[in-house]
């Protein structure tokens, strides 16, 4: 499906816009292939998926094949996709239904992972006294498997091991088969926020043993306010939200359709087209990264080079007056990228994950993350704004 005129000609003035974005991270923007089938949604689709008559029946045919779409690319079965509203409420779910209804007492976890899964572990510790324990990490943010594989062995309680498969915030990968088949030796569950690498890395659960893993659409060019949770058939649930028997049971609500087909067409597209926009945004990432150690001194990288996500590059400036101001400055000029998180209510908090690996530094850390729709150009332009920043950074 070709996107018309007017969503291409919507999509290119976004492009030709002054401002740089190098913030994928955070969010991506909708695709006009991923606008045009929601927009057509909204028109077409407007019944209710739960009542009995055509127009319900129409809106829960296309519900359907949008679950089914998703599965396919993950080697799920239709039955253990659940929609939710994003990585945060499928991450909760995942959580707390395992502690409610798996009989699970002992959480192995690491302090790196997103906000969602430290304040749900936080809120399981208040509530049901379940034992958290904190697995080894390397400056890299690299699990320490050894470590992981003591505290297997070390309990006898029903454990879920907790990780996720491409950090946020540096970028650093876990070994998601490697990990999945320890748990699986030591008969703990095995849950992955995997809302940073769905859309770029392949998983294909019928061949790794996980119970739980999470996707959000807005980090794959899809919209916001629509997500998923895959849960192993093996593990069953309660409802995490009740009310009526949408989603097998599983989520009460009335879905939110045009955000589940938006969903499924960019998963779908971001599959269809990952070897080309992996091999662009790589290009991206690194050209940045040379270009950054050309022209400044004093800097350091953040996360695993050898074994990180390909679309983030977090990278800490020496400390200096200017330095303090770089994510403003940049912003004025045109600029966006982060610091850490983006759920941190819009300030420039730090990042959690970059304090936990290295202490209270006073270096500034940012994190650039890209996409197949930036340039080589872009990259040239934020160098250049950085030299006029940060003069004295300027190598001699």
């Amino acid at each position: 499906m070709k996107p018309n005129g007017l969503l291409a000609g919507l999509v290119q003035k976004w492009h030709n816009m002054d401002r740089i974005y190098f913030d994928n991270a955070a969010t991506t923007p909708l695709l006009p292939e991923v606008i045009q089938v929601m927009t057509e949604a909204m028109g077409t689709y407007y019944g209710n998926p739960s009542s009995i008559h055509n127009e319900g029946r129409t809106a829960r045919s296309v519900i359907e094949q949008a679950r089914r779409t998703i599965a396919e690319q993950l080697g799920a079965s239709i039955g253990e996709i659940f929609f939710t509203s994003g990585g945060s409420e499928s991450n909760n779910m995942a959580l707390k239904c395992a502690v409610r209804d798996l009989g699970v007492t002992r959480i192995i976890s690491s302090p790196l992972e997103h906000h969602c899964v430290l304040h749900s572990i936080d809120a399981l510790q208040r509530e049901h006294q379940i034992e958290r324990v904190e697995v080894n990490t390397d400056q890299a943010g690299r699990i320490d498997m050894a470590h992981l594989k003591a505290l297997l062995s070390d309990s006898d309680q029903k454990t879920l091991v907790s990780l996720m498969y491409a950090n946020n915030e540096i970028g650093t990968l876990i070994d998601l088969e490697g990990i999945a088949a320890l748990c699986q030796e030591h008969g703990a569950l095995f849950h992955s926020d995997t809302v940073q690498a769905i859309g770029y890395y392949p998983i294909n659960v019928s061949k790794t043993p996980i119970a739980f893993l999470t996707g959000a659409a807005h980090k794959f060019h899809g919209p916001k306010g629509a997500g998923f949770v895959y849960i192993n058939g093996d593990n069953a649930v309660k409802p995490f939200i009740d009310g009526g028997a949408q989603e097998r049971n599983m989520r009460g609500g009335t879905e939110n359709i045009y955000g589940i087909l938006g969903m499924a067409k960019a998963l779908q597209l971001a599959y269809a087209e990952l070897p080309e926009r992996r091999a662009k945004i790589t290009e991206l990432r690194d050209y940045l990264r040379e270009q950054l150690e050309a022209n400044f001194d004093d800097l350091e990288f953040n996360g695993d080079a050898q074994n990180g996500h390909y679309k983030l590059l977090s990278v800490s400036f020496p400390p200096s007056p200017k330095a303090e101001l770089l994510l403003l400055s940049l912003d004025i000029a045109g600029i966006s990228v982060s610091g850490g998180s983006a759920c941190s209510s819009g300030a420039d908090a730090g990042s959690h994950v970059v304090s936990a690996l290295h202490g209270d530094s006073p270096r500034k850390t940012m994190r650039f993350s890209f996409s197949h729709l930036n340039t080589r150009a872009e990259v040239d332009q934020v160098v250049a704004k950085l030299k006029e920043i940060l003069p004295v950074g300027v190598a001699g």
